[in-house]
C-alpha cells in the first residue's frame, strides 16, 4: 500500500498537471468552487467557467450577495444546474451560520448543499491538509483496475469495497500531492479507452494489467432504455423581443429563464392566450433534442408572432427580452440552440424580404 502511494507521488512531480488555475492555493473557497465545478465536467470545459466566476466572485462573500439569476447565467452551458444553485446556497449558509469561514472536517464539509463524501475530501486535503479519500470518477476506474475488482462501481456492494481500498491506501503525509496523483492518472493515464499502461507508474502491481486486460474493469454500467419525453416550446416574439419563463427552483433546469412549455402546439397557443397575447402566424421550428443523465428531451419549437402585447405577459415569473441578448442570461443550453434557429428564421426571411425587394426594383427600372 505504502509502495503504491510513493509511486504515484514521485510519478505526479515529474509528469503530473501543475498549472491547472486552481492549484497552488490552499484557499478553500478557491478549492471548493473548483471540485463542484468538476463534479461530472471535464477539466477542459471546467477551466473557463472557474476563470470567470473567481473574476466575478474573488471569495464566499461576494458570491453569497450575488443574485441567483447572475449565478445561474454565469453557470450556463456548463449544464447539472443544481450545482450552481447549492453552490449560492452554501455561499449564503457559510455567510450567515460561519461567518465565511469553511469548516475543516469532511464530516462538517459534507453538511454544506452540493458537497458529498468525495468533493468534501478532497476539500478537506486539497485545503486543510487532512487525511481523506476521495472516490470521483477517475479514481474508481483507478482502483478497479489496479485490484481487479468486479461488479459496477455503482452498485453498493462495489461502492463499499472502493471506499475500502481508497482510504487504506490514502498515505498519511503528503496527502494533497496524493489526491492529485489519482486525479492526474485518471485522467491523463488510465483512461476509460486506451489507456496508457506503458506509462503508468503502478502497472506493475495492476491486475488488469497483469491479464492483459485494462479495460474490462470497472464493469459498464448495466444497460437500461433511455426514455424520450417530448414537449412543445412557444417562443413568442413581439417586435424585436421574445418571451421568457423562469422554471421552479427545483426540477429540470431549476431557476432558470426558458420558452413557456406545453405537451402540444395547442397547449402553447393556449398559454399565449393565457397571457393576453394576440398570436398571428406560427411557424414549427427543427427539433431540438437535448439529453438528460435519466432521459431524452425532444423539443417541438413553435415560433408564434403576437401583435398584442398584454402587461399579463410581465407579470412575475415572465419577461420580454431583447432577442439578441436572450442567449446571454441565465437560459439552459437548448433554449440557445432554439435562439440560434430563430436568428437563422429571420436571416432566411430578411433574405427572401431582400431577393423580393430587388425583383420589383428590376421590374420598376425595365418599365
Amino acid at each position: 500500500m505504502q509502495d503504491f502511494s510513493r509511486r504515484l507521488v514521485a510519478w505526479q512531480r515529474r509528469h503530473g498537471r501543475h498549472d491547472l488555475p486552481w492549484q497552488g492555493t490552499r484557499d478553500p473557497y478557491l478549492v471548493w468552487l473548483s471540485e463542484i465545478m468538476l463534479q461530472q465536467t471535464q477539466v477542459a470545459s471546467v477551466v473557463p467557467y472557474f476563470e470567470r466566476f473567481r473574476a466575478r466572485f474573488p471569495d464566499v462573500a461576494s458570491l453569497a450577495a450575488a443574485d441567483e439569476d447572475e449565478v445561474l447565467a454565469l453557470w450556463a452551458g456548463l449544464g447539472y444546474y443544481s450545482r450552481a444553485r447549492n453552490l449560492h446556497r452554501a455561499a449564503r449558509l457559510l455567510v450567515s451560520e460561519h461567518g465565511g469561514h469553511f469548516p475543516e472536517t469532511r464530516a462538517a464539509l459534507e453538511s454544506l448543499p452540493g458537497v458529498g463524501r468525495s468533493t468534501a475530501a478532497a476539500i478537506a486535503a486539497f485545503a486543510f491538509g487532512r487525511r481523506e479519500a476521495i472516490l470521483d470518477g477517475n479514481v474508481k476506474r483507478v482502483l478497479a483496475r489496479h485490484f481487479a475488482l468486479p461488479g459496477f462501481p455503482g452498485e453498493p456492494r462495489v461502492a463499499r469495497r472502493l471506499w475500502t481500498l481508497a482510504e487504506s491506501l490514502a498515505p498519511a503525509r503528503g496527502i494533497e500531492r496524493y489526491t492529485q496523483a489519482l486525479m492526474d492518472l485518471g485522467a491523463t493515464v488510465c483512461t476509460t479507452r486506451a489507456p496508457a499502461c506503458g506509462r503508468c507508474p503502478v502497472s506493475r502491481s495492476c491486475e488488469a494489467f497483469r491479464r492483459g486486460a485494462p479495460e474490462a474493469f470497472p464493469a459498464p454500467r448495466p444497460r437500461r432504455e433511455i426514455p424520450r419525453r417530448r414537449t412543445v416550446m412557444l417562443v413568442l416574439l413581439h417586435g424585436g423581443d421574445v418571451l421568457l419563463e423562469k422554471r421552479p427552483p427545483t426540477g429540470v433546469w431549476g431557476g432558470l429563464w426558458c420558452f413557456p412549455e406545453a405537451p402540444s402546439v395547442a397547449g402553447a397557443k393556449a398559454i399565449a392566450a393565457r397571457l393576453g397575447c394576440k398570436v398571428g402566424r406560427t411557424a414549427t421550428l427543427p427539433p431540438v433534442t437535448h439529453g438528460f443523465t435519466h432521459f431524452t428531451l425532444e423539443i417541438a419549437p413553435l415560433l408564434a408572432m403576437s401583435a398584442k402585447r398584454d402587461p399579463r405577459a410581465g407579470e412575475p415569473g415572465t419577461m420580454w427580452v431583447p432577442l439578441d441578448d436572450a442567449g446571454a442570461g441565465a437560459v439552459p443550453a437548448a433554449v440557445r440552440k432554439i435562439l440560434a434557429l430563430v436568428a437563422r428564421q429571420g436571416e432566411r426571411g430578411g433574405s427572401r424580404r431582400a431577393r423580393s425587394r430587388a425583383r420589383e426594383a428590376r421590374g420598376a427600372a425595365g418599365s
